[in-house]
């Protein structure tokens, strides 16, 4: 035989109303975690700023492979890890002008004799065979030779870029960082190449 067996009513429960003192609790609880959540965010872009700031181009000096407009994210970083490389790219302060970034590619590294002859860069006596496009010079220039940390740079558009064979030397310390990412025009977005490659052997 079949028994039914009784509903249980539920419990009810009573909830106090909200005094002054816990809504203003919960009111400072919110704000508390608003002002981490924004402190936070704000550490985060410094970091991101101090680590990869982002520079506008202006000028010709690096055609064909950098254009006047475009933007670009520096690496400011990676030189704390190891020195500039031959090909890289790299955004400093010029010692002939301190109001202004420039922007050019690492040729001799310090220690090296560098000369250009007809537009072509030879390296401890030996032609630099060049693996990026560029738009070569019709000058000649040198030998010098690259001093203690310090860097020849040229830009890729030779003949006319304000650069090492114009101003002489630029000390490591003025480095700013490694060309990056490129970000702005949209079809331009993408990894700065990178051409890193050892000078012909030989004094």
């Amino acid at each position: 035989m079949n028994v039914d067996t009784p509903a249980t009513a539920p419990e009810e429960v009573i909830v106090p109303p909200a005094t002054p003192e816990s809504r203003w609790a919960g009111w400072a609880r919110s704000l508390r975690e608003l002002v981490e959540t924004l402190v936070l965010t704000l550490v985060i872009f410094l970091l991101i700023r101090f680590a990869a700031p982002n520079f506008r181009i202006e000028g010709y000096s690096m055609e064909p492979n950098f254009h006047d407009g475009e933007h670009l994210f520096v690496n400011r970083l990676i030189y704390m890890l190891h020195p500039p490389e031959r090909g890289d790219v790299i955004v400093f302060v010029p010692p002939s002008n301190a109001s202004q970034d420039y922007i050019k590619r690492v040729i001799g590294l310090p220690g090296e004799r560098v000369q250009i002859i007809d537009g072509r860069v030879f390296i401890n006596g030996k032609l630099l065979d060049e693996p990026y496009p560029l738009n070569p010079a019709t000058y000649s220039f040198g030998p010098v030779t690259v001093g203690p940390d310090e860097y020849f740079v040229l830009g890729d558009n030779r003949d006319n870029s304000s650069d090492s064979h114009s101003w002489g030397m630029l000390p490591a310390k003025k480095i700013i960082g490694k060309a990056w990412i490129t970000y702005w025009p949209l079809n331009m977005i993408g990894w700065v190449p990178t051409y890193t490659y050892a000078a012909p052997a030989g004094k």
